[in-house]
Parts: C-alpha cells; structure tokens; sequence
C-alpha cells in the first residue's frame, strides 16, 4: 500500500499539513506516515567539554550539572516531538484516515525523506517551518532541500486547506509539467477535478499546438479541462490566473523549461510558493 508522507514540525502550518495530507491519501487509497525529525544534536546530549569555558579550578559539580541540563533539554526536544507527531495522527484520524503511522527521527530532513520515499507516492511539507522568518516571508529552509532530494512530487501546503475543485497547471512545456500531466492521468487523487492550463509567453503555432496536446490528454483521461496562452511575465500572471480564478490547487514543474530551467526552486517557482494563498504541487 502507498503512503504519503507528510513533514510535521511546530509551525502554523503543521495543521493545513495534515489536512492536506489526509485529503491526499483518501483520494489516492493510501496511508499517511506522520514524520518529524530533529536534528543529529536536538535529541541526545551534547558531549562538548564545558571545562575550557569555565575557567581554572571550576568544579566538578558544575561540569555534571552542565551535563544533566543538556541531558533534560535533549528529553524535552524529543518529548516535543512526540506530543507533534501525537497531535498530528488525532488530526489525521480525525480527517476519515484510519492508517496512520508516527515515525520521530534523528539527522538530515533530506536524507531522511529520501530513505522513506521508496514506497510513498507524495511528499506533504509546509511552506515555512517553525523558524522561518514570516515577517519577510521567507520559505522554510528545509522546503528547497527537500524538493531537491527527494523523486517524488512534492505538494507545499498553504496556511490552510481547503480541497481543491479546479485546479491550475502552469504549462511551460517542460519535462517536469510533462511528468505531472502524466501523473494526473494515472492517479486518483485529481479525479472530478476540473483543470486549466496556463501558458505564460506569445502565442506561436508550436507553443499552441503543444498546450492543446496536453488538454487533450487530460480530457481523453476524463478532466474536463480549458487552456490558455497569456503574455507577460510568468510570475505576475500565474499569480493573477490564481486570485481571480478560484484554484484550489496549482501544479508546477519544479524545474523550469526556459531561463530558470537549471534552478530546482528559483526564480517563478519561488515567487509562487511564496506568494500564493493555495497550495503548490511540484514535480521534479
């Protein structure tokens, strides 16, 4: 059975997280495993020696309580992070899934993912963590890390979730849209859906030709589906296409096909994620 694998930390995102995860899994059948993990130091004591920072004749005492404080601190973090991965799974089941699994590790967010992936079919993480700074709107840290470890597409949830009835393909004809079409007409996840497809750039033949060959791979999998081809600057436009069209829902290649096509998350791919009030489904 395939799972979803959903990324839980403290943050305001933590539930929208497990919204869409549950939305995700339903659709698809699958099983969610809930996942947090803490950095290599977080969750065991630290093995530094305090005696060159204390000075000549420190006590003994004050080095083993040095030791104990760093000792409770690592119990805590890992206390932590079992009361999130509890919250989290009461939220999923709550949501209608009945498979749920918790999994707390320690080291590298990425190559942790990237050891699990092997039987999930997405990836769910929230598009700023705990520490990101909101008053600048920065991404999380560990968001572009991830997109960039992990083979499987990567769904960046919003402040909140709602489930999506139309949702935007941002078509630029490249490999990675090209691989999310071809997703779309294998699963289940976007069955009933209703799609459009955007293309950011002057209308040639080729470029038409290519945009309506896609529409109508959707609608021979049964998407009712409509495409268009707009001028302008490709972030200023998706972004409108998204406020005033009632998407629940943008996919995107996470490689780009022109200018930013060597960028994994750059450049219209950043502008979207950070700036979009929906989610964003990525495919490398």
């Amino acid at each position: 059975m395939l799972k979803t694998i959903a990324l839980i930390d403290g943050s305001v995102y933590a539930h929208s997280v497990c919204d869409a995860a549950a939305w995700v899994s339903k659709r698809a059948g699958a099983s969610v495993e809930l996942l947090h993990v803490l950095g290599r130091r977080e969750g065991t004591a630290d093995k530094a020696d305090f005696s060159g920072n204390i000075g000549l004749g420190a006590r003994t005492a004050l080095l083993e309580e040095l030791a104990e404080l760093d000792a409770q601190k690592a119990k805590l973090t890992q206390k932590r992070g079992r009361a999130l991965l509890e919250d989290a799974k009461d939220h999923v089941v709550q949501a209608g899934v009945s498979d749920v699994t918790t999994s707390l590790r320690y080291g590298d967010i990425a190559e942790t993912v990237q050891e699990l992936e092997l039987d999930a079919h997405m990836i769910v993480v929230g598009k700023r963590g705990e520490a990101a700074d909101f008053a600048k709107l920065h991404l999380g840290s560990n968001l572009e890390r991830v997109v960039r470890s992990t083979q499987r597409p990567v769904l960046v949830a919003s402040r909140k979730f709602e489930p999506a009835s139309k949702l935007l393909i941002a078509f630029d004809g490249g490999e990675s849209v090209g691989k999310a079409i071809d997703h779309m007409i294998r699963s289940q996840i976007f069955s009933g859906i209703a799609c459009h497809l955007l293309m950011v750039g002057q209308e040639t033949a080729p470029s038409r030709t290519q945009i309506e060959e896609a529409a109508t791979q959707l609608r021979e999998a049964g998407y009712e589906t409509s495409c268009d081809i707009k001028p302008g600057q490709s972030e200023k436009v998706i972004a409108a296409e998204v406020e005033t069209g009632g998407y629940g829902l943008l996919v995107m290649g996470a490689y780009g096909h022109s200018r930013i096509r060597n960028l994994i998350i750059g450049s219209t791919t950043t502008e979207m994620i950070r700036s979009c009030m929906i989610p964003v489904l990525l495919y490398r």
